[in-house]
């Protein structure tokens, strides 16, 4: 049992080299690139075998939808920031107490947000002037997709568990065969069956499953460095996961809330095809920003053991060589984006639809949010893996929400749809600019 232990914590020994950060990275990068790769591919089987007016149903669920990401991201990423401090610190037969504890709190709270959510349904949609064919799509996706939330919960947790464990390749094969079955199963549900948007739904939460299931297996294992054992309930593990996860949370909370404000304002202006659009365009900046977030859910254990290790010297060496793979990334992310705007709207529309057009139009605007984004999502997550959740907090808070809201409501007003294009790129300048701030002020005392 040691020697496997030592296993899983040498790669926290290792030193901090370009070629040592990128393998311990690289699985969940991939599995988050690939998560998202399938979410699109949701999106095209749903555009193509149903239609346009399917596909902005998906986005019109997006706010509740991100309801649950938002927790199980806040319970997932507070937790292991506040697990692998703890081990980094040595105390590991609390991080296993704490591990489990929060484990079964993800079943309660996926067992409540589930029934919740499926008898609050009606009740918002309702109230979005909706045609009775679009009202219709949403209902049949959410109340399909919400039977999941225990096992969607639970795979963002077991995910980044496998990571903080040394298994991250054992995540991303997860993610892979979560991300074929899903694939598989939109054609089979949705053609072959005749499910409709329904098929979609309960397509992604078995593909989601899969890591759920290899979770309970691996971490039943003693062998394993984080492994089931008799919970111990500490309220103050509770509040410090609440806490260290609450900017993340915020971050796909507020996406979801501002999601719902880009599709009302789109409604106002253009209609559902302008929602159809804007569901394709946050498909695009969805699955780069799914980069950066691999890569910072990657780093940071690493960032959280060298803080709790008070080992200075590679914490600096690790936040400083991120600093420019992400400029490298958002770079080459943004020039691609431009280069292949045509071919890639032409995959979920055809060009004769006016959705096409203002698809094209809006991508080339929104592609300059990629030289922002990568920063602004490992500001908060490094933050998050100091166990400053607070500041980390306010970053994504005022990135997601404040400067958002304050572009969608002004740029809209002055410059009409090109202004709604515009909101998202400005609204990560501004945001980029705070997090610079912050690095700068909490650079002496972390000593990074």
């Amino acid at each position: 049992m040691n020697q496997t232990k030592d296993r899983s914590l040498n790669a926290y020994q290792k030193p901090v080299t370009l070629k040592n950060v990128i393998l311990f990275t690289l699985p969940t990068i991939a599995m988050s690139l690939f998560m998202s790769f399938y979410t699109m591919v949701d999106g095209l089987f749903v555009s193509r075998l149903i239609g346009t007016n399917a596909l902005s149903a998906i986005n019109l669920t997006a706010p509740v939808i991100s309801l649950v990401t938002a927790v199980s991201t806040m319970l997932a990423t507070g937790g292991s920031a506040a697990i692998m401090k703890k081990m980094g610190e040595k105390k590991e037969k609390e991080a296993r107490q704490d591990f489990t504890s929060l484990i079964l709190v993800n079943i309660l709270v996926g067992l409540i947000m589930g029934t919740i959510g499926y008898f609050a349904m009606n009740i918002i949609f309702s109230n979005m002037k909706l045609s009775l064919e679009v009202m219709s799509y949403c209902r049949d996706y959410l109340g399909h997709y919400l039977i999941f939330t225990v096992p969607i919960l639970l795979m963002n947790n077991f995910s980044l568990y496998l990571i903080a464990s040394g298994k991250s390749s054992l995540s991303f094969i997860c993610s892979v065969a979560g991300g074929i079955a899903n694939i598989i199963l939109d054609y089979v549900f949705i053609q072959i069956l005749g499910m409709g948007i329904g098929g979609a739904a309960v397509a992604t939460g078995i593909g989601y499953s899969v890591t759920t299931a290899v979770g309970f297996i691996v971490f039943s294992q003693k062998k394993s460095m984080l492994h089931f054992v008799k919970p111990v309930y500490r309220f103050s593990v509770l509040k410090k996961t609440i806490t260290n996860g609450c900017s993340e949370m915020a971050t796909a909370l507020v996406t979801g809330i501002t999601t719902l404000i880009f599709n009302w304002t789109m409604l106002k202006y253009v209609g559902e095809n302008g929602v159809a659009a804007i569901t394709i365009i946050m498909y695009v900046l969805m699955f780069v920003s799914s980069l950066f977030s691999g890569y910072s859910y990657g780093a940071a254990p690493m960032i959280s053991y060298y803080y709790g290790a008070q080992n200075h010297l590679k914490l600096k060496k690790l936040i400083r060589m991120s600093l420019k793979i992400i400029a490298g990334i958002s770079a080459s992310a943004a020039l691609i984006s431009l280069l292949i705007t045509e071919p890639l709207v032409s995959v979920f529309t055809e060009p004769s639809s006016p959705v096409y057009q203002l698809a094209v139009t809006g991508n080339r605007i929104c592609t300059t949010a990629l030289l922002f984004i990568g920063f602004n999502i490992f500001s908060s997550g490094m933050f998050t893996a100091l166990n400053n959740g607070v500041i980390s907090a306010v970053l994504a808070f005022t990135r997601s929400f404040v400067f958002m809201i304050i572009c969608l409501l002004a740029l809209p007003a002055l410059l009409g749809v090109t202004g709604i294009w515009l909101a998202n790129p400005a609204a990560e300048l501004m945001a980029v600019l705070l997090s610079a701030w912050m690095l700068l002020k909490y650079r002496k005392k972390y000593q990074y």
